[in-house]
């Protein structure tokens, strides 16, 4: 019997988070442990929190700089403990991805979807590069060997916009309120920090 279930454990990501990011780092080491392959679902991270009345960490706690200052300590912490030295947090944040995560969207349908990830994730959180740019876009999935042209393109399909207002509406509809968030079945989990958690869960799942 294959002891891999059906129902792939998913992560609902959007590049301008750099938890998430981080949480990708640590993705393949929880696929090889359990024998799971995560499903990566593209939402639009400003969407869900409009949808979700809520705001990121650095407007939430604009007021409160020890706050602040805090969750950036933990971050460093965090990178360090997993030895995730690439890690760069971006000049240019906070980064308007829209064009990027239609473009995700748009390398899942074509089948590229994986080396896409890979490759604006480094963009973003290890090269510093500001991917609200098109030609900077372009010039980064040219660089990794991507059809820039024909993702780019694609990503103003109308069913490419639709499919990701409603991967971001039906997060919603589940529970999510922000990125990174994990399904593991019905069971969410949400941020890098509980990734622990994730891993366990899938364990548990029936063969």
């Amino acid at each position: 019997m294959d002891p891999t279930p059906a129902r792939n454990p998913q992560f609902l990501f959007d590049f301008g988070s750099p938890n998430a990011y981080l949480s990708h780092q640590l993705l393949p080491p929880i696929e090889a442990r359990t024998g799971a392959r995560f499903e990566y679902v593209p939402i639009l991270l400003g969407g869900l929190f409009k949808l979700a009345n809520n705001r990121s960490p650095m407007e939430a706690y604009a007021a409160i700089p020890n706050k602040l200052a805090y969750e950036r300590l933990e971050m460093q912490r965090f990178v360090q403990r997993h030895g995730l030295a690439a890690f760069r947090f971006n000049p240019h944040f906070p980064v308007n991805t829209l064009q990027i995560m239609r473009g995700a969207v748009a390398a899942q349908q074509l089948g590229c979807l994986p080396t896409y990830v890979d490759t604006v994730y480094a963009a973003m959180w290890e090269q510093g590069l500001k991917m609200d740019d098109p030609d900077v876009v372009a010039a980064a999935l040219a660089d990794a060997g991507l059809d820039a042209a024909g993702l780019l393109q694609a990503a103003q399909a109308p069913e490419v916009k639709a499919r990701l207002l409603a991967n971001t509406q039906a997060a919603h509809d589940r529970g999510a309120f922000g990125a990174p968030t994990f399904f593991v079945g019905d069971a969410l989990y949400f941020g890098k920090d509980r990734l622990r958690e994730v891993e366990e869960a899938i364990g548990r799942r029936p063969a």
